[in-house]
């Protein structure tokens, strides 16, 4: 059985994945909408590798739960997971609204 603190522990570290890539994410929007559209792809790809690290370890996790472990709940993994799920839904929405910045800025230099 997993201590709470051990799962905590879990739980800080997928935190702190998730929000590298969150952080990322964002920055990565930001430099779109400012059309560095290279930086902005760069910055999705360091998002992804820390959403896969956060995942992983959130798989060996459920792993050893469907395996017999008995894990307490932790308000801290909640935490984890709800900002693990939200940084995942945040990738799959990155790539349509940097495409919309490229069609903005494809419009803007039509029309310039």
């Amino acid at each position: 059985m997993a201590t709470k603190e051990e799962i905590s522990m879990i739980g800080f570290e997928i935190v702190a994945y998730a929000g590298d890539a969150m952080t990322d994410l964002l920055h990565g929007l930001d430099a779109a909408r400012e059309g560095d559209f290279d930086k902005a792809e760069e910055l999705r790809k360091s998002a992804y590798d820390s959403l896969i690290e956060a995942h992983n370890i959130q798989t060996n996790i459920l792993s050893k739960e469907c395996g017999g472990n008995e894990m307490d709940v932790t308000f801290i993994m909640i935490h984890a997971q709800d900002t693990l799920m939200t940084t995942m839904m945040l990738e799959k929405q990155f790539k349509f609204i940097v495409d919309q910045y490229k069609r903005i800025a494809e419009l803007e230099a039509k029309n310039a």
